[in-house]
């Protein structure tokens, strides 16, 4: 039972990972990650609200009537979302000052509202959770590595920490250099899954916002 739970999360985090797999919330992960520290408040938001969705989805889901399940699903997003922001604004106003507009957008992210339709409204509580950590993981790992990416190349900076002293390339951070590293990225991830997993398939899909 816990190898399940391992498989899970380790899912999300590399066969199914979010942003570099199956190409959900590309938008909002261009437009959080100029920097390691975005893509990390960022990614740490969705993580837990994915988590606590998924949790609450299972539950919940013999109660919830098919016909607006989705409704149902936003609504249930909408409130750990509005949970996420007022904590991020009470302990952190710095971030929430950079980010606020952001967390609201969390609440249409199709890798949520699709892991809580596909996943844990078919599953029990224990599963959907694992499901959605590892999702979010997953997604948390993505925009802390493209951040780390954009950052370097675009500011020649780490975190805040000065790296390089070559002329930084500005082109990466603008939106343009957000795709352009994550198409890359994405290039990297199916590579070695062709090369070591034999290209297996870990569910594909759609350019989704």
């Amino acid at each position: 039972m816990a190898a399940s739970y391992k498989k899970l999360i380790l899912n999300g985090i590399f066969s199914e990972n979010p942003v570099f797999r199956l190409a959900l919330s590309l938008c909002p992960a261009v437009a959080v990650t100029t920097s390691v520290r975005n893509g990390f408040l960022m990614g740490v938001a969705v993580l837990c609200v994915m988590t606590m969705v998924n949790i609450t989805v299972s539950i919940l889901r013999n109660l919830i009537n098919p016909k607006v399940r989705i409704p149902a699903y936003i609504l249930i997003i909408a409130t750990y979302v509005s949970i996420t922001e007022m904590m991020m604004r009470a302990y952190s106003r710095t971030a929430y000052k950079q980010m606020g507009l952001y967390i609201q957008l969390i609440v249409v992210f199709a890798i949520i509202i699709s892991r809580a339709e596909l996943f844990a409204s078919r599953n029990k509580v224990l599963p959907s959770a694992a499901d959605g950590f590892g999702m979010g993981l997953g997604f948390l790992g993505a925009l802390v590595l493209v951040g780390a990416v954009r950052e370097l190349i675009g500011k020649g900076s780490i975190a805040g920490f000065h790296i390089t002293a070559s002329s930084p390339l500005l082109i990466m951070v603008l939106p343009t250099g957000g795709f352009f590293v994550i198409g890359l990225l994405m290039g990297l991830f199916n590579w070695i899954d062709q090369r070591y997993y034999g290209g297996r398939p870990g569910g594909g899909g759609g350019g989704h916002h």
